[in-house]
């Protein structure tokens, strides 16, 4: 991030909001809108549909939650498995990670090749080579058990990290869109952008004029401690949701992806052109400054790290001054961090060159959106 200012430990949010004793519902958490470099306002999450209008689209992941943490032995000694992602020979990409006492874990070295984990069950895992030749945090590993989904369901749990209090009920990670997979895949880590949304205000934001295109991709384990970019994950942008995207693109209307999840996926479907084509597969797409973006207009997103690679994402729909300046105000508001925090709404100044409508003045400026 262009900022070396840290979050205070006080500002990561242990406990879902429905969990704080505040008798709020899930969209109980405060929402931070950047309106270009200069705009920023402070609202509760419930009022949103209020800050979008009438034929704004919303980018939303559907993948479900996997219980993706599973304990197991290595020799005499404890770790805990983070399954990350499912490749398409069978073998899923694990992350080995040290038990720290407290219900949590800390990271350990991967590898090497040929090392066996004991799973519940009599299940055996077996690394066998590393995801990737530029990190060995994660590696590629055959499983004894062919059905890994119900090994996750039967002896998994959610992965947590150690900012969060305790362990949760896997329901606490699903969101309102989350739509179980034919073969059983999910995402390693909640996409969280959209724990926030609750059916009543997802009701309400319909009946406002405000669209949903439904995407899906299936999170990798996060790096907590080296903030590395995004390994290659899966994706799915349908047909529909694709005509949806372009039609919205296409009027006044502005495409805002409900987290860093949704704008992988559509931007790696989205030609140099703009134009949103159905596709499915493998996406190692990072999209930075330098790359920019071709579809989202806006973002809604939790708040991040200043070391996480997210930010640079941030700053490709934003700009470095706008995100500077929205995470100096989330600080001084004291906005919570992390999956069970407050979010943050980034809209655009100006529509893009291209996709103004001077005949209609709402697309001119979204100062009136930034109450």
């Amino acid at each position: 991030m262009t900022t070396a200012v840290q979050v205070p430990d006080e500002l990561l949010a242990r406990l879902p909001v429905e969990q704080r004793g505040l008798g709020l519902d899930r969209d109980g958490v405060r929402l931070l809108v950047s309106c270009g470099a200069e705009e920023v306002s402070h609202h509760a999450f419930v009022e949103l549909p209020g800050l979008l209008r009438a034929g704004d689209l919303l980018v939303v992941n559907t993948s479900s939650t996997l219980a993706a943490a599973v304990d197991g032995r290595l020799g005499h000694a404890r770790v805990v498995v983070h399954f990350s992602t499912r490749g398409e020979d069978g073998r899923w990409a694990v992350e080995l990670r040290d038990p720290d006492g407290t219900g949590t874990t800390r990271a350990r070295a991967g590898g090497p090749a040929g090392t066996e984990v004991c799973l519940p069950g009599d299940v055996r895992l077996v690394l066998e080579e590393p995801l990737t030749t530029r990190s060995p945090r994660l590696w590629w590993a055959r499983v004894s058990e062919p059905d890994v989904p119900g090994l996750l369901r039967r002896h998994g749990r959610p992965i947590r990290y150690s900012y969060t209090e305790r362990d949760q009920p896997l329901s606490v990670y699903q969101s309102v869109f989350a739509l179980p997979s034919a073969d059983g895949s999910g995402s390693a880590e909640m996409p969280s952008a959209a724990r926030p949304f609750t059916p009543r205000l997802v009701a309400e934001l319909v009946s406002r004029g405000v669209q949903f295109a439904p995407i899906t991709l299936h999170t990798g384990v996060a790096s907590t401690e080296a903030h590395e970019p995004p390994y290659p994950e899966r994706f799915a942008v349908p047909e529909a949701s694709a005509r949806s995207i372009n039609a919205a693109r296409a009027g006044d209307g502005r495409v805002i992806a409900v987290g860093t999840t949704a704008v992988r996926a559509v931007e790696s479907a989205a030609g140099p052109d703009g134009v949103v084509r159905a596709a499915e597969g493998w996406t190692d797409l990072v999209v930075t400054p330098e790359r920019g973006v071709r579809v989202a207009d806006g973002l809604l997103t939790g708040l991040h790290e200043p070391e996480a690679s997210h930010l640079l994402m941030l700053e490709a729909i934003a700009g470095p001054a706008a995100i500077r300046h929205g995470y100096d105000e989330a600080l001084c508001g004291r906005y919570l961090w992390h999956e069970f925090g407050d979010m943050h709404l980034v809209l655009p100044s100006e529509m893009p060159e291209g996709r103004r409508r001077s005949e209609n003045p709402h697309t001119e400026h979204c100062v009136s959106n930034c109450r």
